[in-house]
Order: C-alpha cells, then structure tokens, then sequence
C-alpha cells in the first residue's frame, strides 16, 4: 500500500472516533455518571474524582462521581443495570466485585456477562505484603522463617473474606507451605490500625493504600506479590524474587457499563476514559500515590476480566470461601 494511502487511512479512522465523541456529545446532553461501589475518601473514589475532570473535558459534559457502598458492591452494580443504557452512568469498580463476588455469592444480583460490558482499564494495583517496623524481619524470606519456626499460626490481616488481601495471604500459604492465622476485617482501616497496633502481624494491601506509612516510617514493605517490582518502592522485592512462587495479585480498577449499551457510545467513552488517563494532572496525581495508570481497550478488559474470574473461582472454591453476606 502506498504512503498516501496509508496517511489517508489514518487520517479517516482519526475522523471516525473524533465524530463518536462529538456525536455522543451533541446527541446526549445529560452529565455522566461515575457510580463507585464503595465509600467517599476510598481507593477507588480517589481515582474516579481524579480522572472525573479530563474525562468531562474529553467528553463535553459534566462528570459526576457518586458513592454507592454497600452489598460487596451489588449496590452501586445494580445502580448501573437500572439506569438508561445511553453511556451517562458508568460503573468504576476494582476487580473483587467484578471477578471475585462470582464465586463468593452464587445468589449475586448482578451477571457481568449479561449486564455488563467492558469499557477500560483506569489503574493498576499491586499488592504489597507490610509489617509494623518494629517486627524484626528485613523480608519476606526472614518473615517466613520465623512464622515457620512459632508454634502457633501467625496472624495475618485482611480486608474481609474473598479480598484481594485475603487471596494473596492464600497464594503465599500455598507458595510457602506455612499456614497462617487468617484474620478479616470489616475493610482496610480496621486492618491496617490493628497491624500498627501490633494485633496482627502482616497485611496485604494496595501499595497506594500504605505508601504513605511506609514513606512514613510506620510500616515496612518485604514482598511484592506482582511480577516485577513497584516504581515507586524499587528495593523490596517481589515474592518471586526470594523464592516463593505463584503470590501474583492486581487489584485493577477498570470502567463498565450497561450491556445494553451501543458500540458507538462505547467507542467514544473508550476513547475519553483513554485521554483521561494519560492526563497530566491526573496521570501525576495517580503515579505518585503508588497506583499504575493504565486504561485498555474493551477487549483487552474483557479478557483480563476472564482470565481473572477463572483464577480465582478455582482458588475461592479450592478453599470453600464463603463471602460475608
């Protein structure tokens, strides 16, 4: 194919996804949704207020971000199915209420396949396995050996039962061969003031959820349960790195809306969420609090969704996981 050609072609596939987002502009003047399935001041609502500016900027309209918390997230998923199908109400969730509440409620309210479509990627999140400072092991290596050495299970924090959190304690039990006295938590902050407190004595958790005590000085990062290590935190090292294999998490966020919506809006949100992302403000904002932005095509979410709600239906029910209703 000639050069001209080629320019052409790119030049045309450029005006086509400009006319989708003008086109859902101009033919839908209502302000957009973002429905966060958890509660003001949390991980995930941090992102969706962060991103909601650029995104109402890519869009043309007013972006709103409103919390609806509760029901391991079937309430802000519900939110979504009930409303109109028209690219105004988007759900921004991580990846427990997507892939994970499947296999803990077999009564879900919601079907990811049949009432949800994907739309992007907003973030990454890595787990990362802390410990008060004043716990004497450097790493997860030293950290090991003397949970292996008690008589007693040590006790590890979570999140709650089927949390992510709760999930990565069970690779490492598996990886480790050590068993460990599971202890959840009605969400992070109840976990994280009894880690501080010395109650537990590790937690797993979302880097940006403990960057700030761990640049603080109150906790100490010795694994990262991820393939390589994080930015932000380049000397501890990953679990793969001090022998224990398989402790592999991301806790991503990603935005979804209903199944009913058109392929053309969705076209023009993909591309807005896209813009959004690499934001300057908002791409800054996200990297320094220990997040990966990252958004994807609808395609490349809906197969990290499969391949996620696979993995750990086979964990979750390996284990007899049972969520807390």
């Amino acid at each position: 194919m000639k050069k001209r050609s080629l320019i052409k072609l790119g030049v045309m596939a450029s005006f086509v996804t400009l006319t989708s987002v003008l086109g859902f502009a101009q033919t839908n003047s209502k302000s957009v949704r973002i429905i966060v399935a958890f509660a003001a001041g949390g991980p995930v609502d941090a992102v969706a207020r962060t991103l909601a500016e650029p995104l109402g900027r890519a869009l043309g309209k007013t972006v709103i971000v409103e919390n609806k918390p509760g029901a391991s997230g079937a309430i802000g998923a519900n939110e979504v199915i009930k409303s109109e199908a028209d690219g105004s109400t988007l759900w921004l969730t991580s990846v427990g209420a997507a892939a994970i509440n499947p296999a803990l409620f077999p009564k879900l309210s919601y079907n990811m396949q049949k009432d949800f479509v994907p739309v992007s990627l907003a973030v990454n999140n890595v787990e990362v396995f802390v410990v008060n400072v004043s716990n004497p092991a450097k790493d997860a290596t030293e950290f090991m050996a003397a949970a292996k050495a008690k008589k007693e299970p040590v006790a590890i924090g979570s999140s709650g039962r089927g949390s992510i959190p709760h999930l990565a304690l069970l690779q490492l039990e598996y990886s480790t061969g050590v068993d460990m006295l599971h202890v959840p938590y009605n969400g992070m902050a109840p976990a994280l003031n009894d880690l501080l407190g010395g109650q537990v004595s590790g937690f797993f958790a979302d880097v940006p959820a403990v960057m700030a005590q761990i640049k603080g000085g109150r906790l100490r990062a010795i694994g990262m349960a991820s393939k390589t290590r994080h930015a932000l935190l380049p000397d501890v090292k990953t679990f793969e790195e001090q022998g224990f294999k398989s402790v592999d998490t991301n806790n991503w966020y990603g935005f979804f809306a209903s199944s009913k919506t058109s392929p053309d809006v969705l076209k023009a949100l993909n591309k807005a969420i896209q813009q959004s992302v690499v934001d300057p403000v908002a791409l800054a904002k996200m990297t320094q609090s220990g997040a990966e932005p990252k958004s994807s095509t609808p395609e490349e979410l809906g197969a990290i969704l499969k391949a996620d709600t696979e993995k750990w239906e086979k964990l979750i029910k390996l284990r007899n996981i049972k969520g807390d209703e």
